[in-house]
């Protein structure tokens, strides 16, 4: 069973411990004690939390067969005559997408704009963390 510690939980749902802990306080997220008296969630717990918080981001989801929409802000957009890089920053994660100048151009894509990475992808690379030199798991 994997448990995970309060900052551990907080560094995978981009929040601060103070807001994991409030939640636990609150009861809207299950916790125990482990053998040093620190608070610890339930690995499967915090998934069914995660899943229970997780709302699309828009209501195009139910028109499209991608289901990875990452909501955020555009961070950056280098634009040549034909293509162009657009950088958004959706929450702790940086998506870069390669379109046309065109495409960017008719989306109004700027700085400082919100849109939506919609990710539809026949491949996706899932790798185990590596543990610390003391047993703990690194959660990045």
């Amino acid at each position: 069973m994997t448990m995970f510690r309060m900052g551990e939980a907080a560094e995978l749902l981009g929040v601060s411990a103070d807001t994991v802990r409030r939640w636990v306080d609150a009861g809207r997220l299950g916790a125990a004690r482990d053998e040093q008296g620190h608070r610890v969630i339930d690995g499967v717990d915090l998934a069914a939390f995660v899943r229970a918080q997780a709302d699309d981001p828009d209501d195009r989801a139910d028109e499209s067969s991608a289901r990875n929409r990452l909501r955020g802000i555009v961070t950056a957009v280098l634009k040549d005559a034909v293509m162009a890089q657009v950088d958004i920053q959706a929450g702790p994660f940086r998506v870069v997408s390669l379109m046309s100048r065109e495409a960017v151009d008719d989306l109004g894509l700027t700085v400082g704009s919100v849109a939506i990475a919609v990710i539809k992808s026949t491949t996706v690379v899932v790798e185990k963390p590596s543990a610390h030199p003391d047993g703990r798991r690194s959660a990045s």
